[in-house]
């Protein structure tokens, strides 16, 4: 093995990729949160190397990151980390990781990703970006004072369905968007029982559902185009909910259940965002529909191999309907480093893109907007989940300004 190139951080061996496992150098990936995000995202990097052959680099898991010792030394060893640590200082300092994935609560993302900028380290951090838009633009300001690759993790923009439907969007044949309309929603918590987890602590996590399920705000800005303004309403259905440590007791909860929103776009488009938490029979469902003039396309996260179209021009009679695009074929987005078509992929299979995009970045630079979300993205959905509190809480239209 090469020894380190000193001006490439976290490589542990350098030089041209040309398919032979020994010319491939390796990225040392350092990770903040080891719980359901950091299995997925593990499970990408894991990956990544073998489905998008050759790699633009091997991800090598140095040293993973979490507050209960017990749980984080587990972790290392079930993912693969060479090490663990309880101090997410540690992985800032380590030389050996070049790449700083951060998915623990929402209320450690912003100090850990500002110190990982002026380390140097390329970033990859969890949705929302941040508790709010302030600390979402200090976290975008020091990527971009520091000049690294950044991703914030909307992780369904790499669903081959949903970029195909960007495709479509960017390609006229669907003509000027009328509505943009969406949906998130799950059963969860429903039951009163349900314990006050950290998701449910506004301190901790700074919104419920809205922050939860901002993939639908982002999607809006990703297919739509900027909002310009929004009106809100948001409901919290169980007020009280026992602790985690101590049942018997209960403590209020301080963010929303649920929330709709009317959104009108900049291009003249409206829509409305609906996200929930009260759904029984609802697992994961996200939903999006888009009409305009000459068609329309709608996607189902639950099954997002497909994308639904229908063409005005290829029915004039309107009989027909919605046709189910299977997004399988060799040409779709991505699919050509998948299986043969009708192989369908998962939900876990986008973090494996994510993985290839954040590695690529780090290793030749390359752009990443508007196909992956980066933090000026983060921050931009944090700007409108804003002005949808604001608008529930004064009753009022609020403008969205970044």
């Amino acid at each position: 093995m090469a020894e380190k190139n000193d001006k490439d951080v976290g490589f542990v061996t350098m030089g041209k990729t040309t398919g032979k496992i020994e010319d491939i150098p390796e990225v040392g990936v350092g990770m903040l949160g080891y719980a359901f995000m950091g299995k997925a995202h593990s499970n990408g990097y894991k990956q990544m190397p073998y489905i998008f052959w050759p790699p633009p680099a091997i991800p090598k898991l140095v040293k993973i990151a979490g507050r209960n010792k017990a749980a984080v030394s587990e972790a290392a060893k079930r993912y693969g980390y060479e090490g663990y640590t309880t101090d997410w200082h540690d992985i800032i300092e380590d030389e050996r990781i070049a790449i700083f994935d951060n998915n623990g609560p929402n209320n450690i993302h912003a100090e850990p990703c500002i110190e990982a900028a002026k380390a140097g380290k390329t970033i990859i951090c969890e949705k929302p970006l941040a508790r709010n838009a302030g600390e979402a633009k200090q976290m975008l300001d020091a990527v971009n004072n520091a000049r690294v690759k950044n991703i914030c993790a909307f992780n369904y923009r790499t669903i081959p369905a949903v970029r195909l439907a960007r495709d479509i969007i960017d390609s006229g044949k669907l003509g000027k968007i009328f509505h943009f309309r969406a949906q998130y929603l799950q059963e969860w918590i429903v039951d009163p029982s349900f314990e006050k987890v950290w998701r449910l602590n506004k301190e901790v996590a700074g919104s419920g559902a809205l922050g939860d399920f901002s993939h639908i705000v982002d999607l809006a800005r990703f297919l739509c185009g900027e909002p310009a303004g929004v009106q809100s309403i948001m409901k919290t259905f169980v007020k009280e909910r026992p602790l985690p440590d101590n049942p018997q007791k209960k403590e209020k909860v301080d963010v929303d259940d649920a929330f709709v929103a009317l959104v009108e776009f900049e291009n003249g488009a409206i829509g409305f965002l609906e996200g929930s938490r009260f759904c029984p029979g609802r697992k994961n469902y996200e939903y999006f529909e888009i009409n305009a003039e000459n068609g329309s396309i709608y996607f189902d996260l639950e099954n997002l191999n497909f994308l639904n179209v229908y063409y005005r021009d290829d029915d004039p009679k309107d009989t027909r309907g919605f046709h189910a695009v299977d997004v399988t074929e060799s040409h779709h987005p991505y699919i050509d480093k998948w299986w043969p078509h009708g192989h369908i992929i998962g939900w876990e299979n986008t973090f494996v893109h994510e993985a290839y995009h954040i590695v690529d970045a780090h290793v030749n630079g390359t752009e990443l907007s508007p196909y992956v979300a980066t933090f000026e993205d983060g921050y931009k959905a944090a700007v409108i989940c804003d002005a949808i509190i604001m608008a529930a809480d004064t009753k009022k239209w609020q403008e969205i300004m970044y």
